[in-house]
């Protein structure tokens, strides 16, 4: 029997669940210091993407894709950051992350620079619906806490 696919743990802490895509969930980081989403392939045991059979691996390029418009669409921003690094986590993921030439790490990476900033839950639910709008998979609701975690 194979393996079940799972959410590794920080980034089931790290994220808010957007929705499943064919192949990847979609998931948005809890740091509103960049628009910054993750696609995660349903995979159990996917470390990197060769690790992926060829048609998963062009759905997931069609996935990242699809995000990246979107949040290019979304935020206006003048450059997307997309990486597959698997440093802190081993799952297989893949960040897509919104830049701007006066953000507060640009222009180096992101990781490390700052403490995250939370969402308030008002932007974080607005955000959540535009990309949910963007990429047509509909308003479903998801409830923020009052604290915004």
């Amino acid at each position: 029997m194979s393996e079940a696919w799972s959410l590794h743990p920080q980034l089931e802490e790290d994220t808010v669940s957007i929705s499943d895509l064919p192949l990847s969930r979609l998931l948005l980081s809890k740091d509103a210091s960049y628009p910054w989403l993750i696609l995660v392939p349903r995979r159990a045991g996917a470390i990197e993407i060769i690790d992926l059979d060829r048609d998963d691996r062009a759905l997931l390029m069609t996935e990242i894709g699809q995000a990246s418009e979107a949040l290019k669409d979304i935020t206006g921003c003048d450059k997307l950051n997309v990486a597959a690094l698997g440093n802190q986590v081993p799952q297989l993921h893949v960040h897509i992350i919104a830049r701007r030439k006066g953000d507060f790490a640009w222009p180096r990476p992101v990781w490390g620079v700052a403490p995250a900033l939370a969402y308030k839950a008002a932007e974080l639910e607005a955000f959540l619906g535009a990309i949910r709008r963007r990429t047509g998979l509909g308003e479903t609701i998801v409830r923020i806490p009052a604290d915004g975690t």
